[in-house]
């Protein structure tokens, strides 16, 4: 087991995570292992069951990638009660459901209970904060702290500001996240789906249309990605290896060699509804490929490959 020095910053010891499905719970494994005191609280029944085991299965995970002084699971607390999880909290992630209306009252009770300098965040894949943060007294300290999942392992964080968050606020939460391991990146506007999603969203755009248009199957698109461009993807992002594809010139030679058929590709690319017919004919699709196979199995599997893979990068001297 390798030992990771990570460490949070000063001051910022005691971790209240809002909200224990999926995510909540990977955030809750993560800050574990980062050697840190968490509150966690979820208003579903049998919550803290559930977690305690997710936070179980995480764990042999992150043993692999290295724990930090002071890391134990007995550093976790559960409490049925959102300001009981609060009190004493330096730093809240919030990973409640994906309605408006509830992230606007959640925010508001978790701002009235906490003081003015405690950071905010929430993991919402989709929400705008400015309309979130509109119901607190102190809305500077709301900021947007997206994840990938799974957040115990996928190092990605995007951080973003409303319109009334503070420089200070959103500059702090990149702080915090670098501080304990993570990527983060600072998304300079807010937008829809923030910046990793979209990208996503404009992948599975096209995998849909090449489907729904006969062009291959849902085992075909996988496959082209997942041992093509899916493979470079992995180490190093789009820009990178353009620049590494135009050889000596670089990125400028491969976008004067490129740009026009890239440009007529574009201009080719679909715009697939997600009709009932497509829905059934990916849903069969997929279900063809899963034969055999299992989720846990396949994302048990899917884990072990991710550790090996972050082992790997964190070896790397120049791919950043």
């Amino acid at each position: 087991m390798q030992e990771q020095q990570a460490v949070p910053p000063s001051g910022i010891k005691r971790i209240a995570v809002v909200g224990t499905g999926v995510i909540g719970a990977s955030w809750v494994a993560y800050f574990l292992a980062r050697g840190l005191d968490v509150s966690a609280t979820d208003p579903m029944p049998d919550a803290e069951r559930k977690l305690r085991e997710a936070v179980a299965r995480h764990w042999p995970s992150l043993e692999t990638l290295g724990l930090a002084p002071g890391a134990s699971l007995e550093r976790l607390r559960f409490f049925d009660k959102l300001e009981d999880a609060l009190e004493g909290a330096d730093f809240v992630q919030e990973n409640g459901p994906e309605r408006e209306d509830l992230k606007i009252d959640l925010f508001r009770r978790m701002d009235a209970a906490l003081p003015a300098h405690v950071i905010l965040a929430s993991s919402s894949s989709g929400l705008l904060m400015s309309k979130v943060q509109a119901a607190c007294r102190h809305p500077g300290r709301v900021v947007l702290g997206h994840p990938f999942n799974p957040p115990h392992l996928i190092p990605l964080v995007e951080v973003i500001g409303g319109q009334a968050s503070s420089e200070a606020a959103v500059q702090s939460a990149l702080d915090f996240y670098a501080a304990v391991g993570k990527k983060p990146i600072h998304v300079r506007k807010e937008v829809k789906g923030h910046i990793a999603n979209r990208l996503q969203a404009a992948l599975w755009r096209e995998a849909f249309h090449l489907v729904e248009q006969g062009v291959a199957s849902t085992e075909d698109i996988d496959t082209a990605i997942a041992y093509g461009p899916g493979l470079r993807w992995a180490l190093m992002g789009p820009y990178l290896n353009l620049h590494l594809a135009g050889g000596e010139g670089g990125a400028r030679h491969a976008l004067d060699h490129l740009g026009p058929p890239i440009e007529s590709w574009w201009a080719d690319l679909g715009s697939p509804a997600i009709t009932e017919s497509l829905k059934e004919t990916i849903t069969a699709g997929v279900e063809e490929q899963m034969e055999g196979k299992t989720l846990g199995g396949l994302a048990a599997e899917r884990d072990q490959l991710l550790v090996q893979l972050l082992v790997a990068k964190g070896k790397a001297k120049v791919i950043p």
